[in-house]
């Protein structure tokens, strides 16, 4: 048992707590450790983030939940630029949000995750494009495929270091040109799953996999139980899930999942509590937390599930808005480990 009893510090007249002002130093015989890192990872750290969107206009709202307890999204903030479809990632502190649908663009915007707040400017891609997809290790920001009208489809991989402000810079290529992509990461392995091709038009079922830390093209992990596109993709250190998925005219409800470690095809994992498109998900070590999008219209539930067991999604919460196309970032995904 400790000797320092916090119960016993009083005030002078005993009515309160003392008033610590100044150099305060404390001397004991038993050993205290105190807080040690950056200060924006002691504690706060589960939060996800739903960033902008589709609720027929654009909408720039910033939903937030924290993944390991259950209930609806807050308002966090107002996003910079909101366009559904943006490709996103993010550090311990910061997620990234780039690309769009309706006004396509080069713009990245980042957040302060354990902070609430509007976005901000962090710099450009190197194309200017819509409908991508992200991943990232705890250091480095990455941004893949993406498609604009009419009928245009890119294979670009970029990166960029996520503790500083500026431009993306080029990383390889995908194995096929395409958009409305999911992607996932280990803290090793950035995921580039299925998606949609002008040329020959068609849903593909390519699983993509870079190794984050190096620069190069994609080479082909496995591939998805079908074709599909307009899903998304989230997971922990260990497993990558895609979730939701449409094929004309039907939206899907399936929820499959690979693990990162080895090459292979994806796996049933089970079902979403809706059908849905052009969702997004954020992920803590042991909790994927999944939002459907459009199923027609725009929806605003929330479910969530258990990444290491196989099974169908439980009702999580509501966002604030009911939408479509929002980008996703948490501060403790899969590639953060």
């Amino acid at each position: 048992m400790s000797e320092f009893r916090i119960d016993q510090i009083k005030s002078q007249d005993a009515s309160r707590g003392p008033d610590v002002a100044g150099i305060t130093t404390f001397t004991g015989t038993s050993g205290i450790v105190m807080p040690s890192g950056d200060t924006a990872y002691r504690g706060g750290r589960g939060r996800g983030i739903f960033y902008g969107g589709n609720s027929g206009p654009i909408n720039k709202t910033i939903d937030s939940i924290i993944i390991s307890t259950l209930g609806n999204a807050v308002d966090f903030g107002d996003a910079l630029d909101g366009d559904p479809l943006m490709g996103s990632c993010a550090s311990a502190i910061r997620g990234f949000f780039t690309g769009g649908y309706f006004s396509v663009s080069n713009n990245i915007d980042y957040i302060t995750i354990s902070s609430t707040g509007n976005g901000f400017d962090f710099g450009d891609c190197t194309v200017s494009t819509g409908r991508r997809t992200g991943c990232n290790n705890a250091s480095r920001g990455i941004f893949m495929a993406g498609g604009i009208e009419p009928a245009t489809n890119f294979d670009t991989i970029e990166y960029f270091t996520m503790a500083s402000t500026g431009n993306t810079s080029d990383f390889g290529s995908l194995t096929l040109a395409r958009d409305r992509v999911g992607g996932s990461s280990s803290p090793t392995r950035g995921l580039c799953y299925g998606g949609y091709t002008y040329s020959p038009a068609g849903q593909n079922n390519v699983i993509d996999y870079i190794t984050i830390a190096s620069t190069g093209d994609a080479q082909d992990f496995g591939d998805l139980t079908q074709k599909k596109s307009a899903g998304f993709a989230t997971g922990n250190s260990t497993r990558g899930l895609y979730a939701t998925h449409f094929a004309s005219p039907t939206n899907y409800n399936t929820i499959e999942y690979v693990t990162y470690s080895s090459l292979g095809d994806a796996i049933d994992f089970g079902d979403t509590v809706a059908t849905g498109r052009y969702g997004g998900g954020n992920s803590n070590a042991t909790r994927s937390v999944l939002a459907t999008g459009m199923n027609p219209g725009n929806t605003n539930n929330i479910c969530f599930v258990e990444i290491s067991t196989l099974g169908d999604a439980t009702d999580f919460g509501d966002l604030t808005v009911a939408r479509n196309g929002f980008g996703t970032a948490s501060d403790t995904n899969g590639g953060l480990g």
